[in-house]
């Protein structure tokens, strides 16, 4: 489970559909916002074109609807964070949609770890918190 942690925090965002609070707008706990919360992550795995859709995004391979901008605007603070401001059911989402790209899509699961974390950085930190 631990090396899956980077997708976690790079999906979650996505599958959920997080929309980061500005420094400004910041809630008391400082969390992101869970207006997505109860998105049907079965529903997303089951549709290639929305898979294709956020992980092309992520990649800079196609346009970004306004929720995916935001989320690859706001992903390093994420990764940096660990993801501490995620409601427990983003974590949840994300972990179900990182599992799936593990399992069903391992080059474009690679693609985003070459693009996000590079040096490795960030799995490291994950593995060695296992």
């Amino acid at each position: 489970m631990a090396q899956h942690l980077l997708l976690v925090l790079l999906v979650v965002l996505a599958v959920a559909r997080c929309v980061f609070t500005a420094p400004e707008d910041t809630t008391t706990d400082n969390k992101y916002t869970t207006k997505y919360d109860q998105v049907d992550v079965d529903a997303i795995v089951r549709n290639e074109r929305l898979v294709n859709s956020y992980v092309g995004c992520l990649l800079d391979r196609n346009s970004c609807t306004p929720d995916a901008a935001e989320l690859k605007k706001n992903l390093p603070d994420a990764l940096q964070t660990a993801c501490v401001s995620c409601s427990e059911a983003q974590k949840d989402v994300a972990d179900k949609f990182s599992q799936f790209l593990i399992d069903h899509k391992p080059d474009q699961w690679k693609l985003l770890e070459e693009k996000y974390d590079p040096d490795g950085e960030y799995k490291k930190r994950y593995l060695n918190d296992a």
